[in-house]
């Protein structure tokens, strides 16, 4: 399974966008600090629109605010919508959405007023099922425009600052800075890839909303490494992502070092309806910024970085080369014993437990199912003879619901050559199978 589903999106349409509000303190106060999930290296914060909170993946590499899954949210209101077409990342062709202004969007002290929203229709385009959690959608530049922005990624908290130079002095003593440019409402670093042994400069996304540790575009001085593996990286706007992962010898930002890191390289097709800005030959993602408490500052053109615990851990990837996901909910049926306590009418009795064998109820509760969407080819599961489609009714002899999804893909991106013992139901049929872990990097 994918660290999770690269989100990386592009947005391009026919129309001219119109004037919005962007995300202010709230009067008197001097930051707003928000708590966040942190699933699979991706940072998801809750948001009130129109009264009604959702659930949001903040994501740095886009620029608009964008919903979906919004067939259980049916409460919430839109004002003033448009049909449109929407078209990004992914080999497939545009799909339909709306546009809707004047929202209202609040957030633990933050408020944005005559917000413009623009919403998939397309069911099917669901990341729920790929995180665990319900998402509903994708906030952007909007977020980090006027305001100085702290991720921790340890303590889980977003910690939003007026914009002024005090608040930079403050980082300045604490913090390793970073030049960034700020192009088409995006940031961009300058790095260096060493391939070979050769270093070569490489301006970068930084993309909070890919999971990735780098995803690099082929070009004339990059071409991708002879030991590397076809995977699927993920989901865009207009379909699935494919491509390539391998390693690379080191990729350095400023004085931060990072070995053999492991590199996406998405095909052409999958980026062909991506506006590049010059010289961009690709981004940086979730799996190097969760290594740092790191500041984004649109309005000075910086980034503030200090390393946490994290920094030191290697690089792994799913070695499995399965991606599992959601397929809806099961009721289940558990039982729970019950403790009686002997009301105490002497001294000696007290603390008298009467707790017998038969005394149980049942608690019916709601868990989920976990289905294999996707199988590399040629990957472990692959060649023991795991199918795509096929319902994961074991995993390690335990019951698949008593993990989170985050958990299963921990599992499966281990860095030892462990075995994986799977039970499956295809076809009405109970199979197992088993299969080692190993690194084909």
């Amino acid at each position: 399974m994918k660290k999770y589903f690269m989100l990386f999106f592009g947005l391009l349409t026919s129309f001219s966008l119109l004037a919005q509000s962007d995300f202010l303190i709230e009067k008197h106060s001097r930051k707003a600090t928000i708590p966040f999930k942190l699933i699979n290296n991706l940072v998801f914060i809750p948001i009130k629109v129109n009264g009604i909170e959702l659930n949001f993946l903040l994501d740095s590499g886009v620029e608009e605010t964008i919903l979906f899954s919004m067939e259980e949210k049916q409460e919430v209101s839109f004002k003033n919508i448009e049909k449109i077409k929407l078209r990004g990342l992914g080999s497939e062709e545009e799909i339909e959405g709306l546009k809707s202004t004047n929202n209202t969007l609040e957030t633990h002290g933050l408020k944005s007023s005559n917000h413009l929203l623009y919403i998939i229709l397309d069911q099917n385009f669901n990341l729920s099922s790929h995180i665990g959690i319900p998402v509903n959608g994708i906030i952007g530049y909007k977020f980090f425009k006027n305001n100085i922005v702290e991720i921790n990624y340890q303590k889980k908290k977003i910690i939003v600052y007026l914009n002024n130079e005090e608040t930079r002095k403050k980082l300045n003593k604490k913090f390793k800075v970073v030049p960034i440019t700020i192009e088409r409402s995006k940031p961009y670093i300058y790095a260096k890839a060493v391939v070979d042994s050769v270093a070569i400069p490489a301006k970068l996304l930084i993309d909070i909303g890919n999971s990735d540790a780098f995803w690099i575009f082929e070009n004339d001085k990059i071409k991708l490494p002879k030991k590397n593996f076809p995977d699927f990286l993920g989901k865009g706007f207009s379909g699935d992502i494919e491509g390539h992962r391998a390693k690379i010898d080191n990729f350095l930002i400023d004085e931060f070092n990072f070995k053999k890191p492991i590199v996406s390289f998405p095909d052409s097709s999958s980026i062909r309806n991506v506006k590049m800005v010059p010289d961009r030959i690709g981004s940086v993602g979730g799996e190097v910024l969760k290594r740092f408490t790191l500041v984004l500052d649109y309005a000075d053109k910086k980034l503030y970085l200090k390393k946490n615990n994290k920094f030191s851990e290697l690089f792994t990837y799913n070695k499995s080369g399965i991606t599992v996901q959601h397929n809806g909910l099961q009721w289940v049926q558990e039982t729970v014993h019950l403790e009686t306590v002997k009301v105490a009418t002497s001294i000696e009795e007290t603390g008298y437990n009467d707790k017998k064998d038969g005394d149980f109820k049942y608690k019916f509760s709601l868990k989920p199912i976990y289905e294999i969407v996707n199988i590399r080819k040629n990957s472990a599961a692959e060649k023991c003879g795991l199918q795509k489609g096929d319902i994961i009714v074991s995993i390690n002899n335990n019951i698949p619901y008593k993990y989170t999804l985050q958990q299963i893909n921990a599992l499966l991106k281990s860095e030892e050559d462990i075995w994986i013992t799977l039970e499956v139901e295809r076809n009405s049929l109970i199979l197992k199978f088993r299969f080692k872990l190993e690194d084909e990097l």
